[in-house]
C-alpha cells in the first residue's frame, strides 16, 4: 500500500518498472519511495508485475530509493519531476549473493553502465546531461566530449576522438542494431556531422563505453555509443513544442492501449537556421543549412507472445555553399567547404527495426531484432576561377559529381540466462547484408588551370562505379561470474566473418572488478577488437598500383583494395574508483592500445588510414594499400564528479595521452589527434524560485582547454598541381596548431504551471570569441601569385543558442 505525507504545492506522478537486471523477470513487492526530509514522506511497493505508481511527488530535483528483499539497493539521484510530463523510470536492480534477508549495500545508477558486462571505461548517461552541461546543444557526442579520455574534434561537428583513435573507430548503435551514422550533412568515412539526428525527446538511458568493451560490441576499435530509446506513456497523453535556432520540434505521446501497457512516441524536427541571417549570428557559413529529421517508437506489451517493438529514426539534410556570390574572396566566411568552389550538398540517413523480447522463463529471455538502415550522400561541385581583381569568371566549371548509397539489412538475435546470483550468459549473432552503390568522378586541376576554358578542357577521371553487395556475420558470447559479493569476472568471445573478401577475426574479451574496500575498487579490462575499413574505399580506384615495388598506371581503373583486411587493436585498461560519499566521485584509469593491420600505400610513405574521418572532405588513395600500418594510444585519464545535489554540480575531467603510428616507410609520426592532453572542467547551480520554489533559475559554465591539433608543413609545388594541400611526406603532422581554449555559459529558467512547464534556455558557445584554429586550406589569390597559398581556417567564435519549451 502507498504511503503519503507532502506538503502543499504543485504535484507529479513518478511510476515505473522494477526488474532484475540480468534476467529482466518483474520484482513484485519492491520497495520504491521518495529520499526527502521531514516534509514530505512518499512511498509504495511493486505490484505483481513489477509496476509501480507514485503520485503528490513535489516538483524539483528528487532523489529515490528502491529496495528488494536479496537484492541490492538502489539510489537513483537527480530525477526532474516537473508539472507537465510524468516521470517514468524502469529500475534494474542486482541480485547480491549473501543469502539474507537485508541487504546493506547501497548502488546509485550514476556509478556504473546499463551494461552489466562491462567493468570498466564504460558511462551511462540521461537525457539531462544532453541538455544540462553547457554547450553540448542537446547532442550525446558533444555531451560524451566532456568525459575523460574524450576530446572534440572541432567546434563546426561533433566528432569525438576517443584516446587517441580515429573518429571513424566509433560505433553507434540504436536499440542494440549498429546504425550508420546519425548526423546531418555526414562525410562519407566519418561517424559525426555539424548537428545530430537522434533527438534527446526520444533518448532513453545509455552507455558510452571508451575501449575494451564486451563481447556483444564489435566492428570497432575506438568507443560505442549504445542509444536506448524510451517508451511512450502508457496511460497519459503528453505533448512538447520547442523552437529555438536548432530547429523547431514537436513531440507526441502516449497510450495505444492503456489495458496493455501498449504506447507511441514521435518526434519530428525542422531546421531555423535562416534566423541567424537576421540575426546576423556567425555558425562558420554564409550558407544556410536545412535539414529534418524524425523518430518514432511503438511498444506492444502481449500476454503470452512477449513484447513487440516498432522503431525508428531518420533525416534529410541539404546545403548549398555558393561562393561565386562574393565579388571577394574576403568576403567568405566559410569552415565547412572550400572558398573555390560553389558546393551542393544533400545527405539522408534512416533506419527502422522491428525487435521481439520473450521471457522464456524466470532465467532467460530472448530477443530478435530486425532492421533495415540506409544511408545517401550526394554533391556536385563547380570551380570558381578569380580574375585578379578577385572577382569570379564565368562560366563556372564543374568539376567534382558524387552518388554514395549504402544499404544495410540485419537481423540479430541474443538469449540472456540468468543461471543463479553468481552466473549470467548472453549468446547471440548479428548478420548484416549490405547492398552498396557508388559512383564518383572528378577533375584533377592545378593553378596552371587558370580560366574556364582551361577546366572545362580538363578530363573527368572515375575514382568509383560500383554497385556490391556482400555481408558480414558477427556472433559472440559472454559470461559474468560474481564470484563474491565484492568480486566479479567478465568474459566473453566474439568473432566477425566479412564475405566481401574473406576477412576473419576471433577476439577474447575479459574484465574483472574487485571492490577491495568499502567505497574502493579496482578494476582491469583487456579486448581484442577488428573494425572493417571505411566501405567505398574498398571501390576506389587508385591512379597507380604497385606490385612487387613496382609502380604501374592503372589504365583499366581496378578496384584494387578489396582485399583490405580488419585494422586490429588490443586495448588494456586499469582502473580505480572512490565513492568518496552519496554524492561525490573519484575515478583514475590509465590504459594503453596497440593497433596494428592499419592500411597504408604498398610504397614507402607517411600515409595512413588511422587519420581519416574527422573533416569536411573524402580521402581518395593514390596507390593500393596494404595492412602493414601499426599504431599506439597510451595515457592517463582523472574523474572528479559531484553529482547534482544541493542545489549544485560540478564535473572536471583531465586526460594526458600520446598517440602515434607508423607508415609504410618504417617512421613513426604524431596522428592527427594527439594534442597529449585535454581538461574539461564543468559546473551548474540550480535554485528554486518563489515562495513554493516550483520555478527554477540554473547556471551552467564550461572550460576547456587542450592540446593544439597537429598537421604538416605543405608541399607548395605539389599542391600548385592538384589544387589542394599536398604535406611534405617526411615532416607529417610535425608542427602544431595553438593550444584550443573555450568558455561556455548556460542560462536556462523554468516556469511550472499545474499542467505545463515552460522553459526558455541560453546557450553562450565561446562567450570570450576565442579564436581557435581549424585548419590550413589551400586558396591561392591570383592578385598577389607570390604570397602564402596556404590560408589559416578558424573554429567558430562567440555562438549564442537559444531554445522555448513547452
Amino acid at each position: 500500500m502507498p504511503y503519503v505525507l507532502f506538503s502543499q504545492g504543485i504535484v507529479q506522478t513518478v511510476k515505473g518498472r522494477v526488474t532484475d537486471k540480468e534476467s529482466h523477470v518483474s520484482l513484485p513487492g519492491a520497495v520504491v519511495r521518495l529520499v526527502a526530509d521531514s516534509s514530505f514522506k512518499i512511498g509504495t511497493q511493486t505490484d505483481e508485475e513489477g509496476y509501480f505508481k507514485l503520485e503528490n511527488v513535489p516538483i524539483g530535483r528528487r532523489v529515490f530509493a528502491v529496495s528488494y528483499i536479496g537484492y541490492k539497493t538502489m539510489t537513483i539521484p537527480d530525477v526532474m519531476v516537473s508539472s507537465a510530463k510524468e516521470v517514468v523510470l524502469n529500475i534494474e536492480l542486482e541480485e547480491a549473493i549473501t543469502e539474507t534477508k537485508e541487504v546493506v549495500v547501497t548502488v546509485t545508477d550514476k556509478a556504473g553502465s546499463m551494461n552489466e558486462m562491462s567493468s570498466v571505461s564504460a558511462r551511462m548517461f540521461r537525457v539531462e546531461e544532453t541538455e544540462r552541461y553547457p554547450g553540448s546543444r542537446q547532442d550525446p557526442a558533444r555531451m560524451a566530449s566532456n568525459f575523460a579520455g574524450v576530446q572534440g574534434n572541432n567546434d563546426t561537428r561533433n566528432d569525438i576522438v576517443v584516446r587517441g583513435n580515429s573518429p571513424s573507430s566509433l560505433l553507434w548503435r540504436l536499440e542494440e542494431v549498429d546504425i550508420p551514422n546519425p548526423n546531418h550533412f555526414s562525410i562519407a568515412g566519418s561517424m559525426g556531422g555539424p548537428i545530430s539526428i537522434i533527438n534527446n525527446k526520444y533518448l532513453g538511458t545509455s552507455d558510452f563505453m571508451t575501449g575494451a568493451f564486451p563481447a556483444m560490441y564489435g566492428n570497432a576499435v575506438g568507443g560505442v555509443f549504445d542509444v536506448r530509446m524510451r517508451n511512450g506513456n502508457t496511460e497519459k497523453y503528453e505533448n512538447t513544442f520547442q523552437f529555438g535556432i536548432l530547429g523547431t520540434e514537436v513531440s507526441s505521446e502516449g497510450p495505444i492501449k492503456r489495458s496493455s501497457r501498449a504506447s507511441y512516441l514521435a518526434t519530428y524536427r525542422y531546421s531555423t537556421f535562416d534566423m541567424l541571417q537576421g540575426l546576423n549570428i556567425n555558425i562558420g557559413t554564409n550558407a544556410i543549412p536545412k535539414y529534418q529529421d524524425a523518430g518514432f517508437k511503438i511498444n506492444l506489451p502481449t500476454q503470452k507472445a512477449g513484447t513487440f517493438s516498432i522503431w525508428g529514426i531518420g533525416g534529410t539534410s541539404a546545403i548549398d555553399i555558393v561562393t561565386s556570390k562574393f565579388k571577394d574572396l574576403s568576403e567568405i566566411n566559410e569552415s565547412y567547404g572550400d572558398k573555390n568552389r560553389d558546393q551542393y550538398f544533400r545527405t539522408k540517413m534512416g533506419v527502422a527495426g522491428l525487435s521481439h523480447v520473450y521471457q522464456l522463463n524466470s532465467k532467460t529471455y530472448l530477443k530478435t531484432i530486425l532492421a533495415q538502415s540506409g544511408s545517401s550522400i550526394s554533391s556536385n561541385h563547380n570551380f570558381i576561377v578569380r580574375g585578379t581583381d578577385g572577382r569570379p569568371m564565368e562560366p563556372y566549371s564543374p568539376i567534382l559529381s558524387y552518388d554514395q548509397l549504402e544499404g544495410k539489412t540485419t537481423l540479430a538475435f541474443y538469449a540472456n540466462t540468468k543461471l543463479n546470483a553468481q552466473h549470467t550468459y548472453k549468446a547471440g549473432f548479428f548478420v548484416s547484408n549490405y547492398r552498396n552503390s557508388f559512383y564518383d568522378r572528378v577533375k584533377i586541376i592545378g593553378v596552371q588551370d587558370s580560366t574556364p576554358n582551361a577546366i572545362e578542357a580538363v578530363p573527368y577521371k572515375e575514382r568509383m562505379n560500383s554497385q556490391v553487395s556482400y555481408q558480414l556475420v558477427q556472433p559472440y558470447f559472454h559470461w559474468r561470474y560474481k564470484m563474491r559479493e565484492n568480486l566479479t569476472w567478465s568474459i566473453g568471445l566474439y568473432s566477425q566473418w566479412l564475405t566481401l573478401n574473406n576477412s576473419f577475426a576471433l577476439e577474447p574479451r575479459a574484465g574483472v572488478r574487485w571492490d577491495f574496500r568499502p567505497k574502493h575498487s579496482i578494476s582491469f579490462a583487456y579486448g581484442l577488437h577488428s573494425q572493417m575499413q571505411t566501405t567505398y574505399l574498398y571501390f576506389a580506384r587508385p591512379d597507380t598500383l604497385v606490385s612487387n615495388g613496382v609502380k604501374i598506371w592503372n589504365a583499366e581503373r581496378k578496384e584494387a583494395n578489396k582485399e583490405m583486411g580488419f585494422t586490429r587493436s588490443q586495448h588494456f585498461v586499469m582502473g580505480y574508483d572512490f565513492n568518496v560519499s552519496k554524492e561525490f566521485r573519484l575515478k583514475v584509469e590509465t590504459y594503453y592500445q596497440y593497433l596494428w593491420n592499419i592500411p597504408v600505400y604498398k610504397i614507402p610513405s607517411g600515409i595512413s588510414l588511422v587519420n581519416q574521418g574527422a573533416s569536411f572532405t573524402r580521402f581518395f588513395p593514390l596507390y593500393n594499400f596494404e595492412n602493414s600500418g601499426t599504431g599506439q594510444n597510451y595515457g592517463i585519464e582523472l574523474t572528479l564528479e559531484k553529482f547534482f545535489s544541493k542545489h549544485y554540480f560540478f564535473l572536471w575531467s583531465t586526460s594526458l595521452f600520446d598517440s602515434k603510428y607508423t607508415g609504410s616507410n618504417g617512421k613513426t609520426y604524431n596522428t592527427d589527434f594527439n594534442g597529449n592532453y585535454v581538461t574539461n572542467l564543468l559546473a551548474g547551480l540550480e535554485y528554486g524560485l518563489g515562495k513554493t520554489k516550483k520555478n527554477t533559475l540554473s547556471f551552467g559554465t564550461k572550460l576547456t582547454y587542450a592540446g593544439g591539433r597537429r598537421y604538416s608543413p605543405a608541399d607548395i609545388a605539389a599542391s600548385n598541381r592538384i589544387y589542394d594541400i599536398v604535406p611534405q611526406e617526411d615532416k607529417i603532422n610535425s608542427l602544431q596548431f595553438p593550444n584550443y581554449f573555450r568558455f561556455d555559459l548556460r542560462v536556462a529558467y523554468k516556469v511550472n504551471n499545474k499542467k505545463t512547464t515552460h522553459e526558455i534556455a541560453l546557450d553562450l558557445v565561446n562567450v570570450l570569441d576565442t579564436r581557435n584554429v581549424l585548419a590550413l586550406s589551400f586558396a591561392p589569390d591570383p592578385r598577389r601569385p607570390t604570397a602564402d597559398p596556404l590560408i589559416r581556417n578558424y573554429q567558430l567564435g562567440r555562438l549564442p543558442l537559444f531554445y522555448y519549451k513547452v
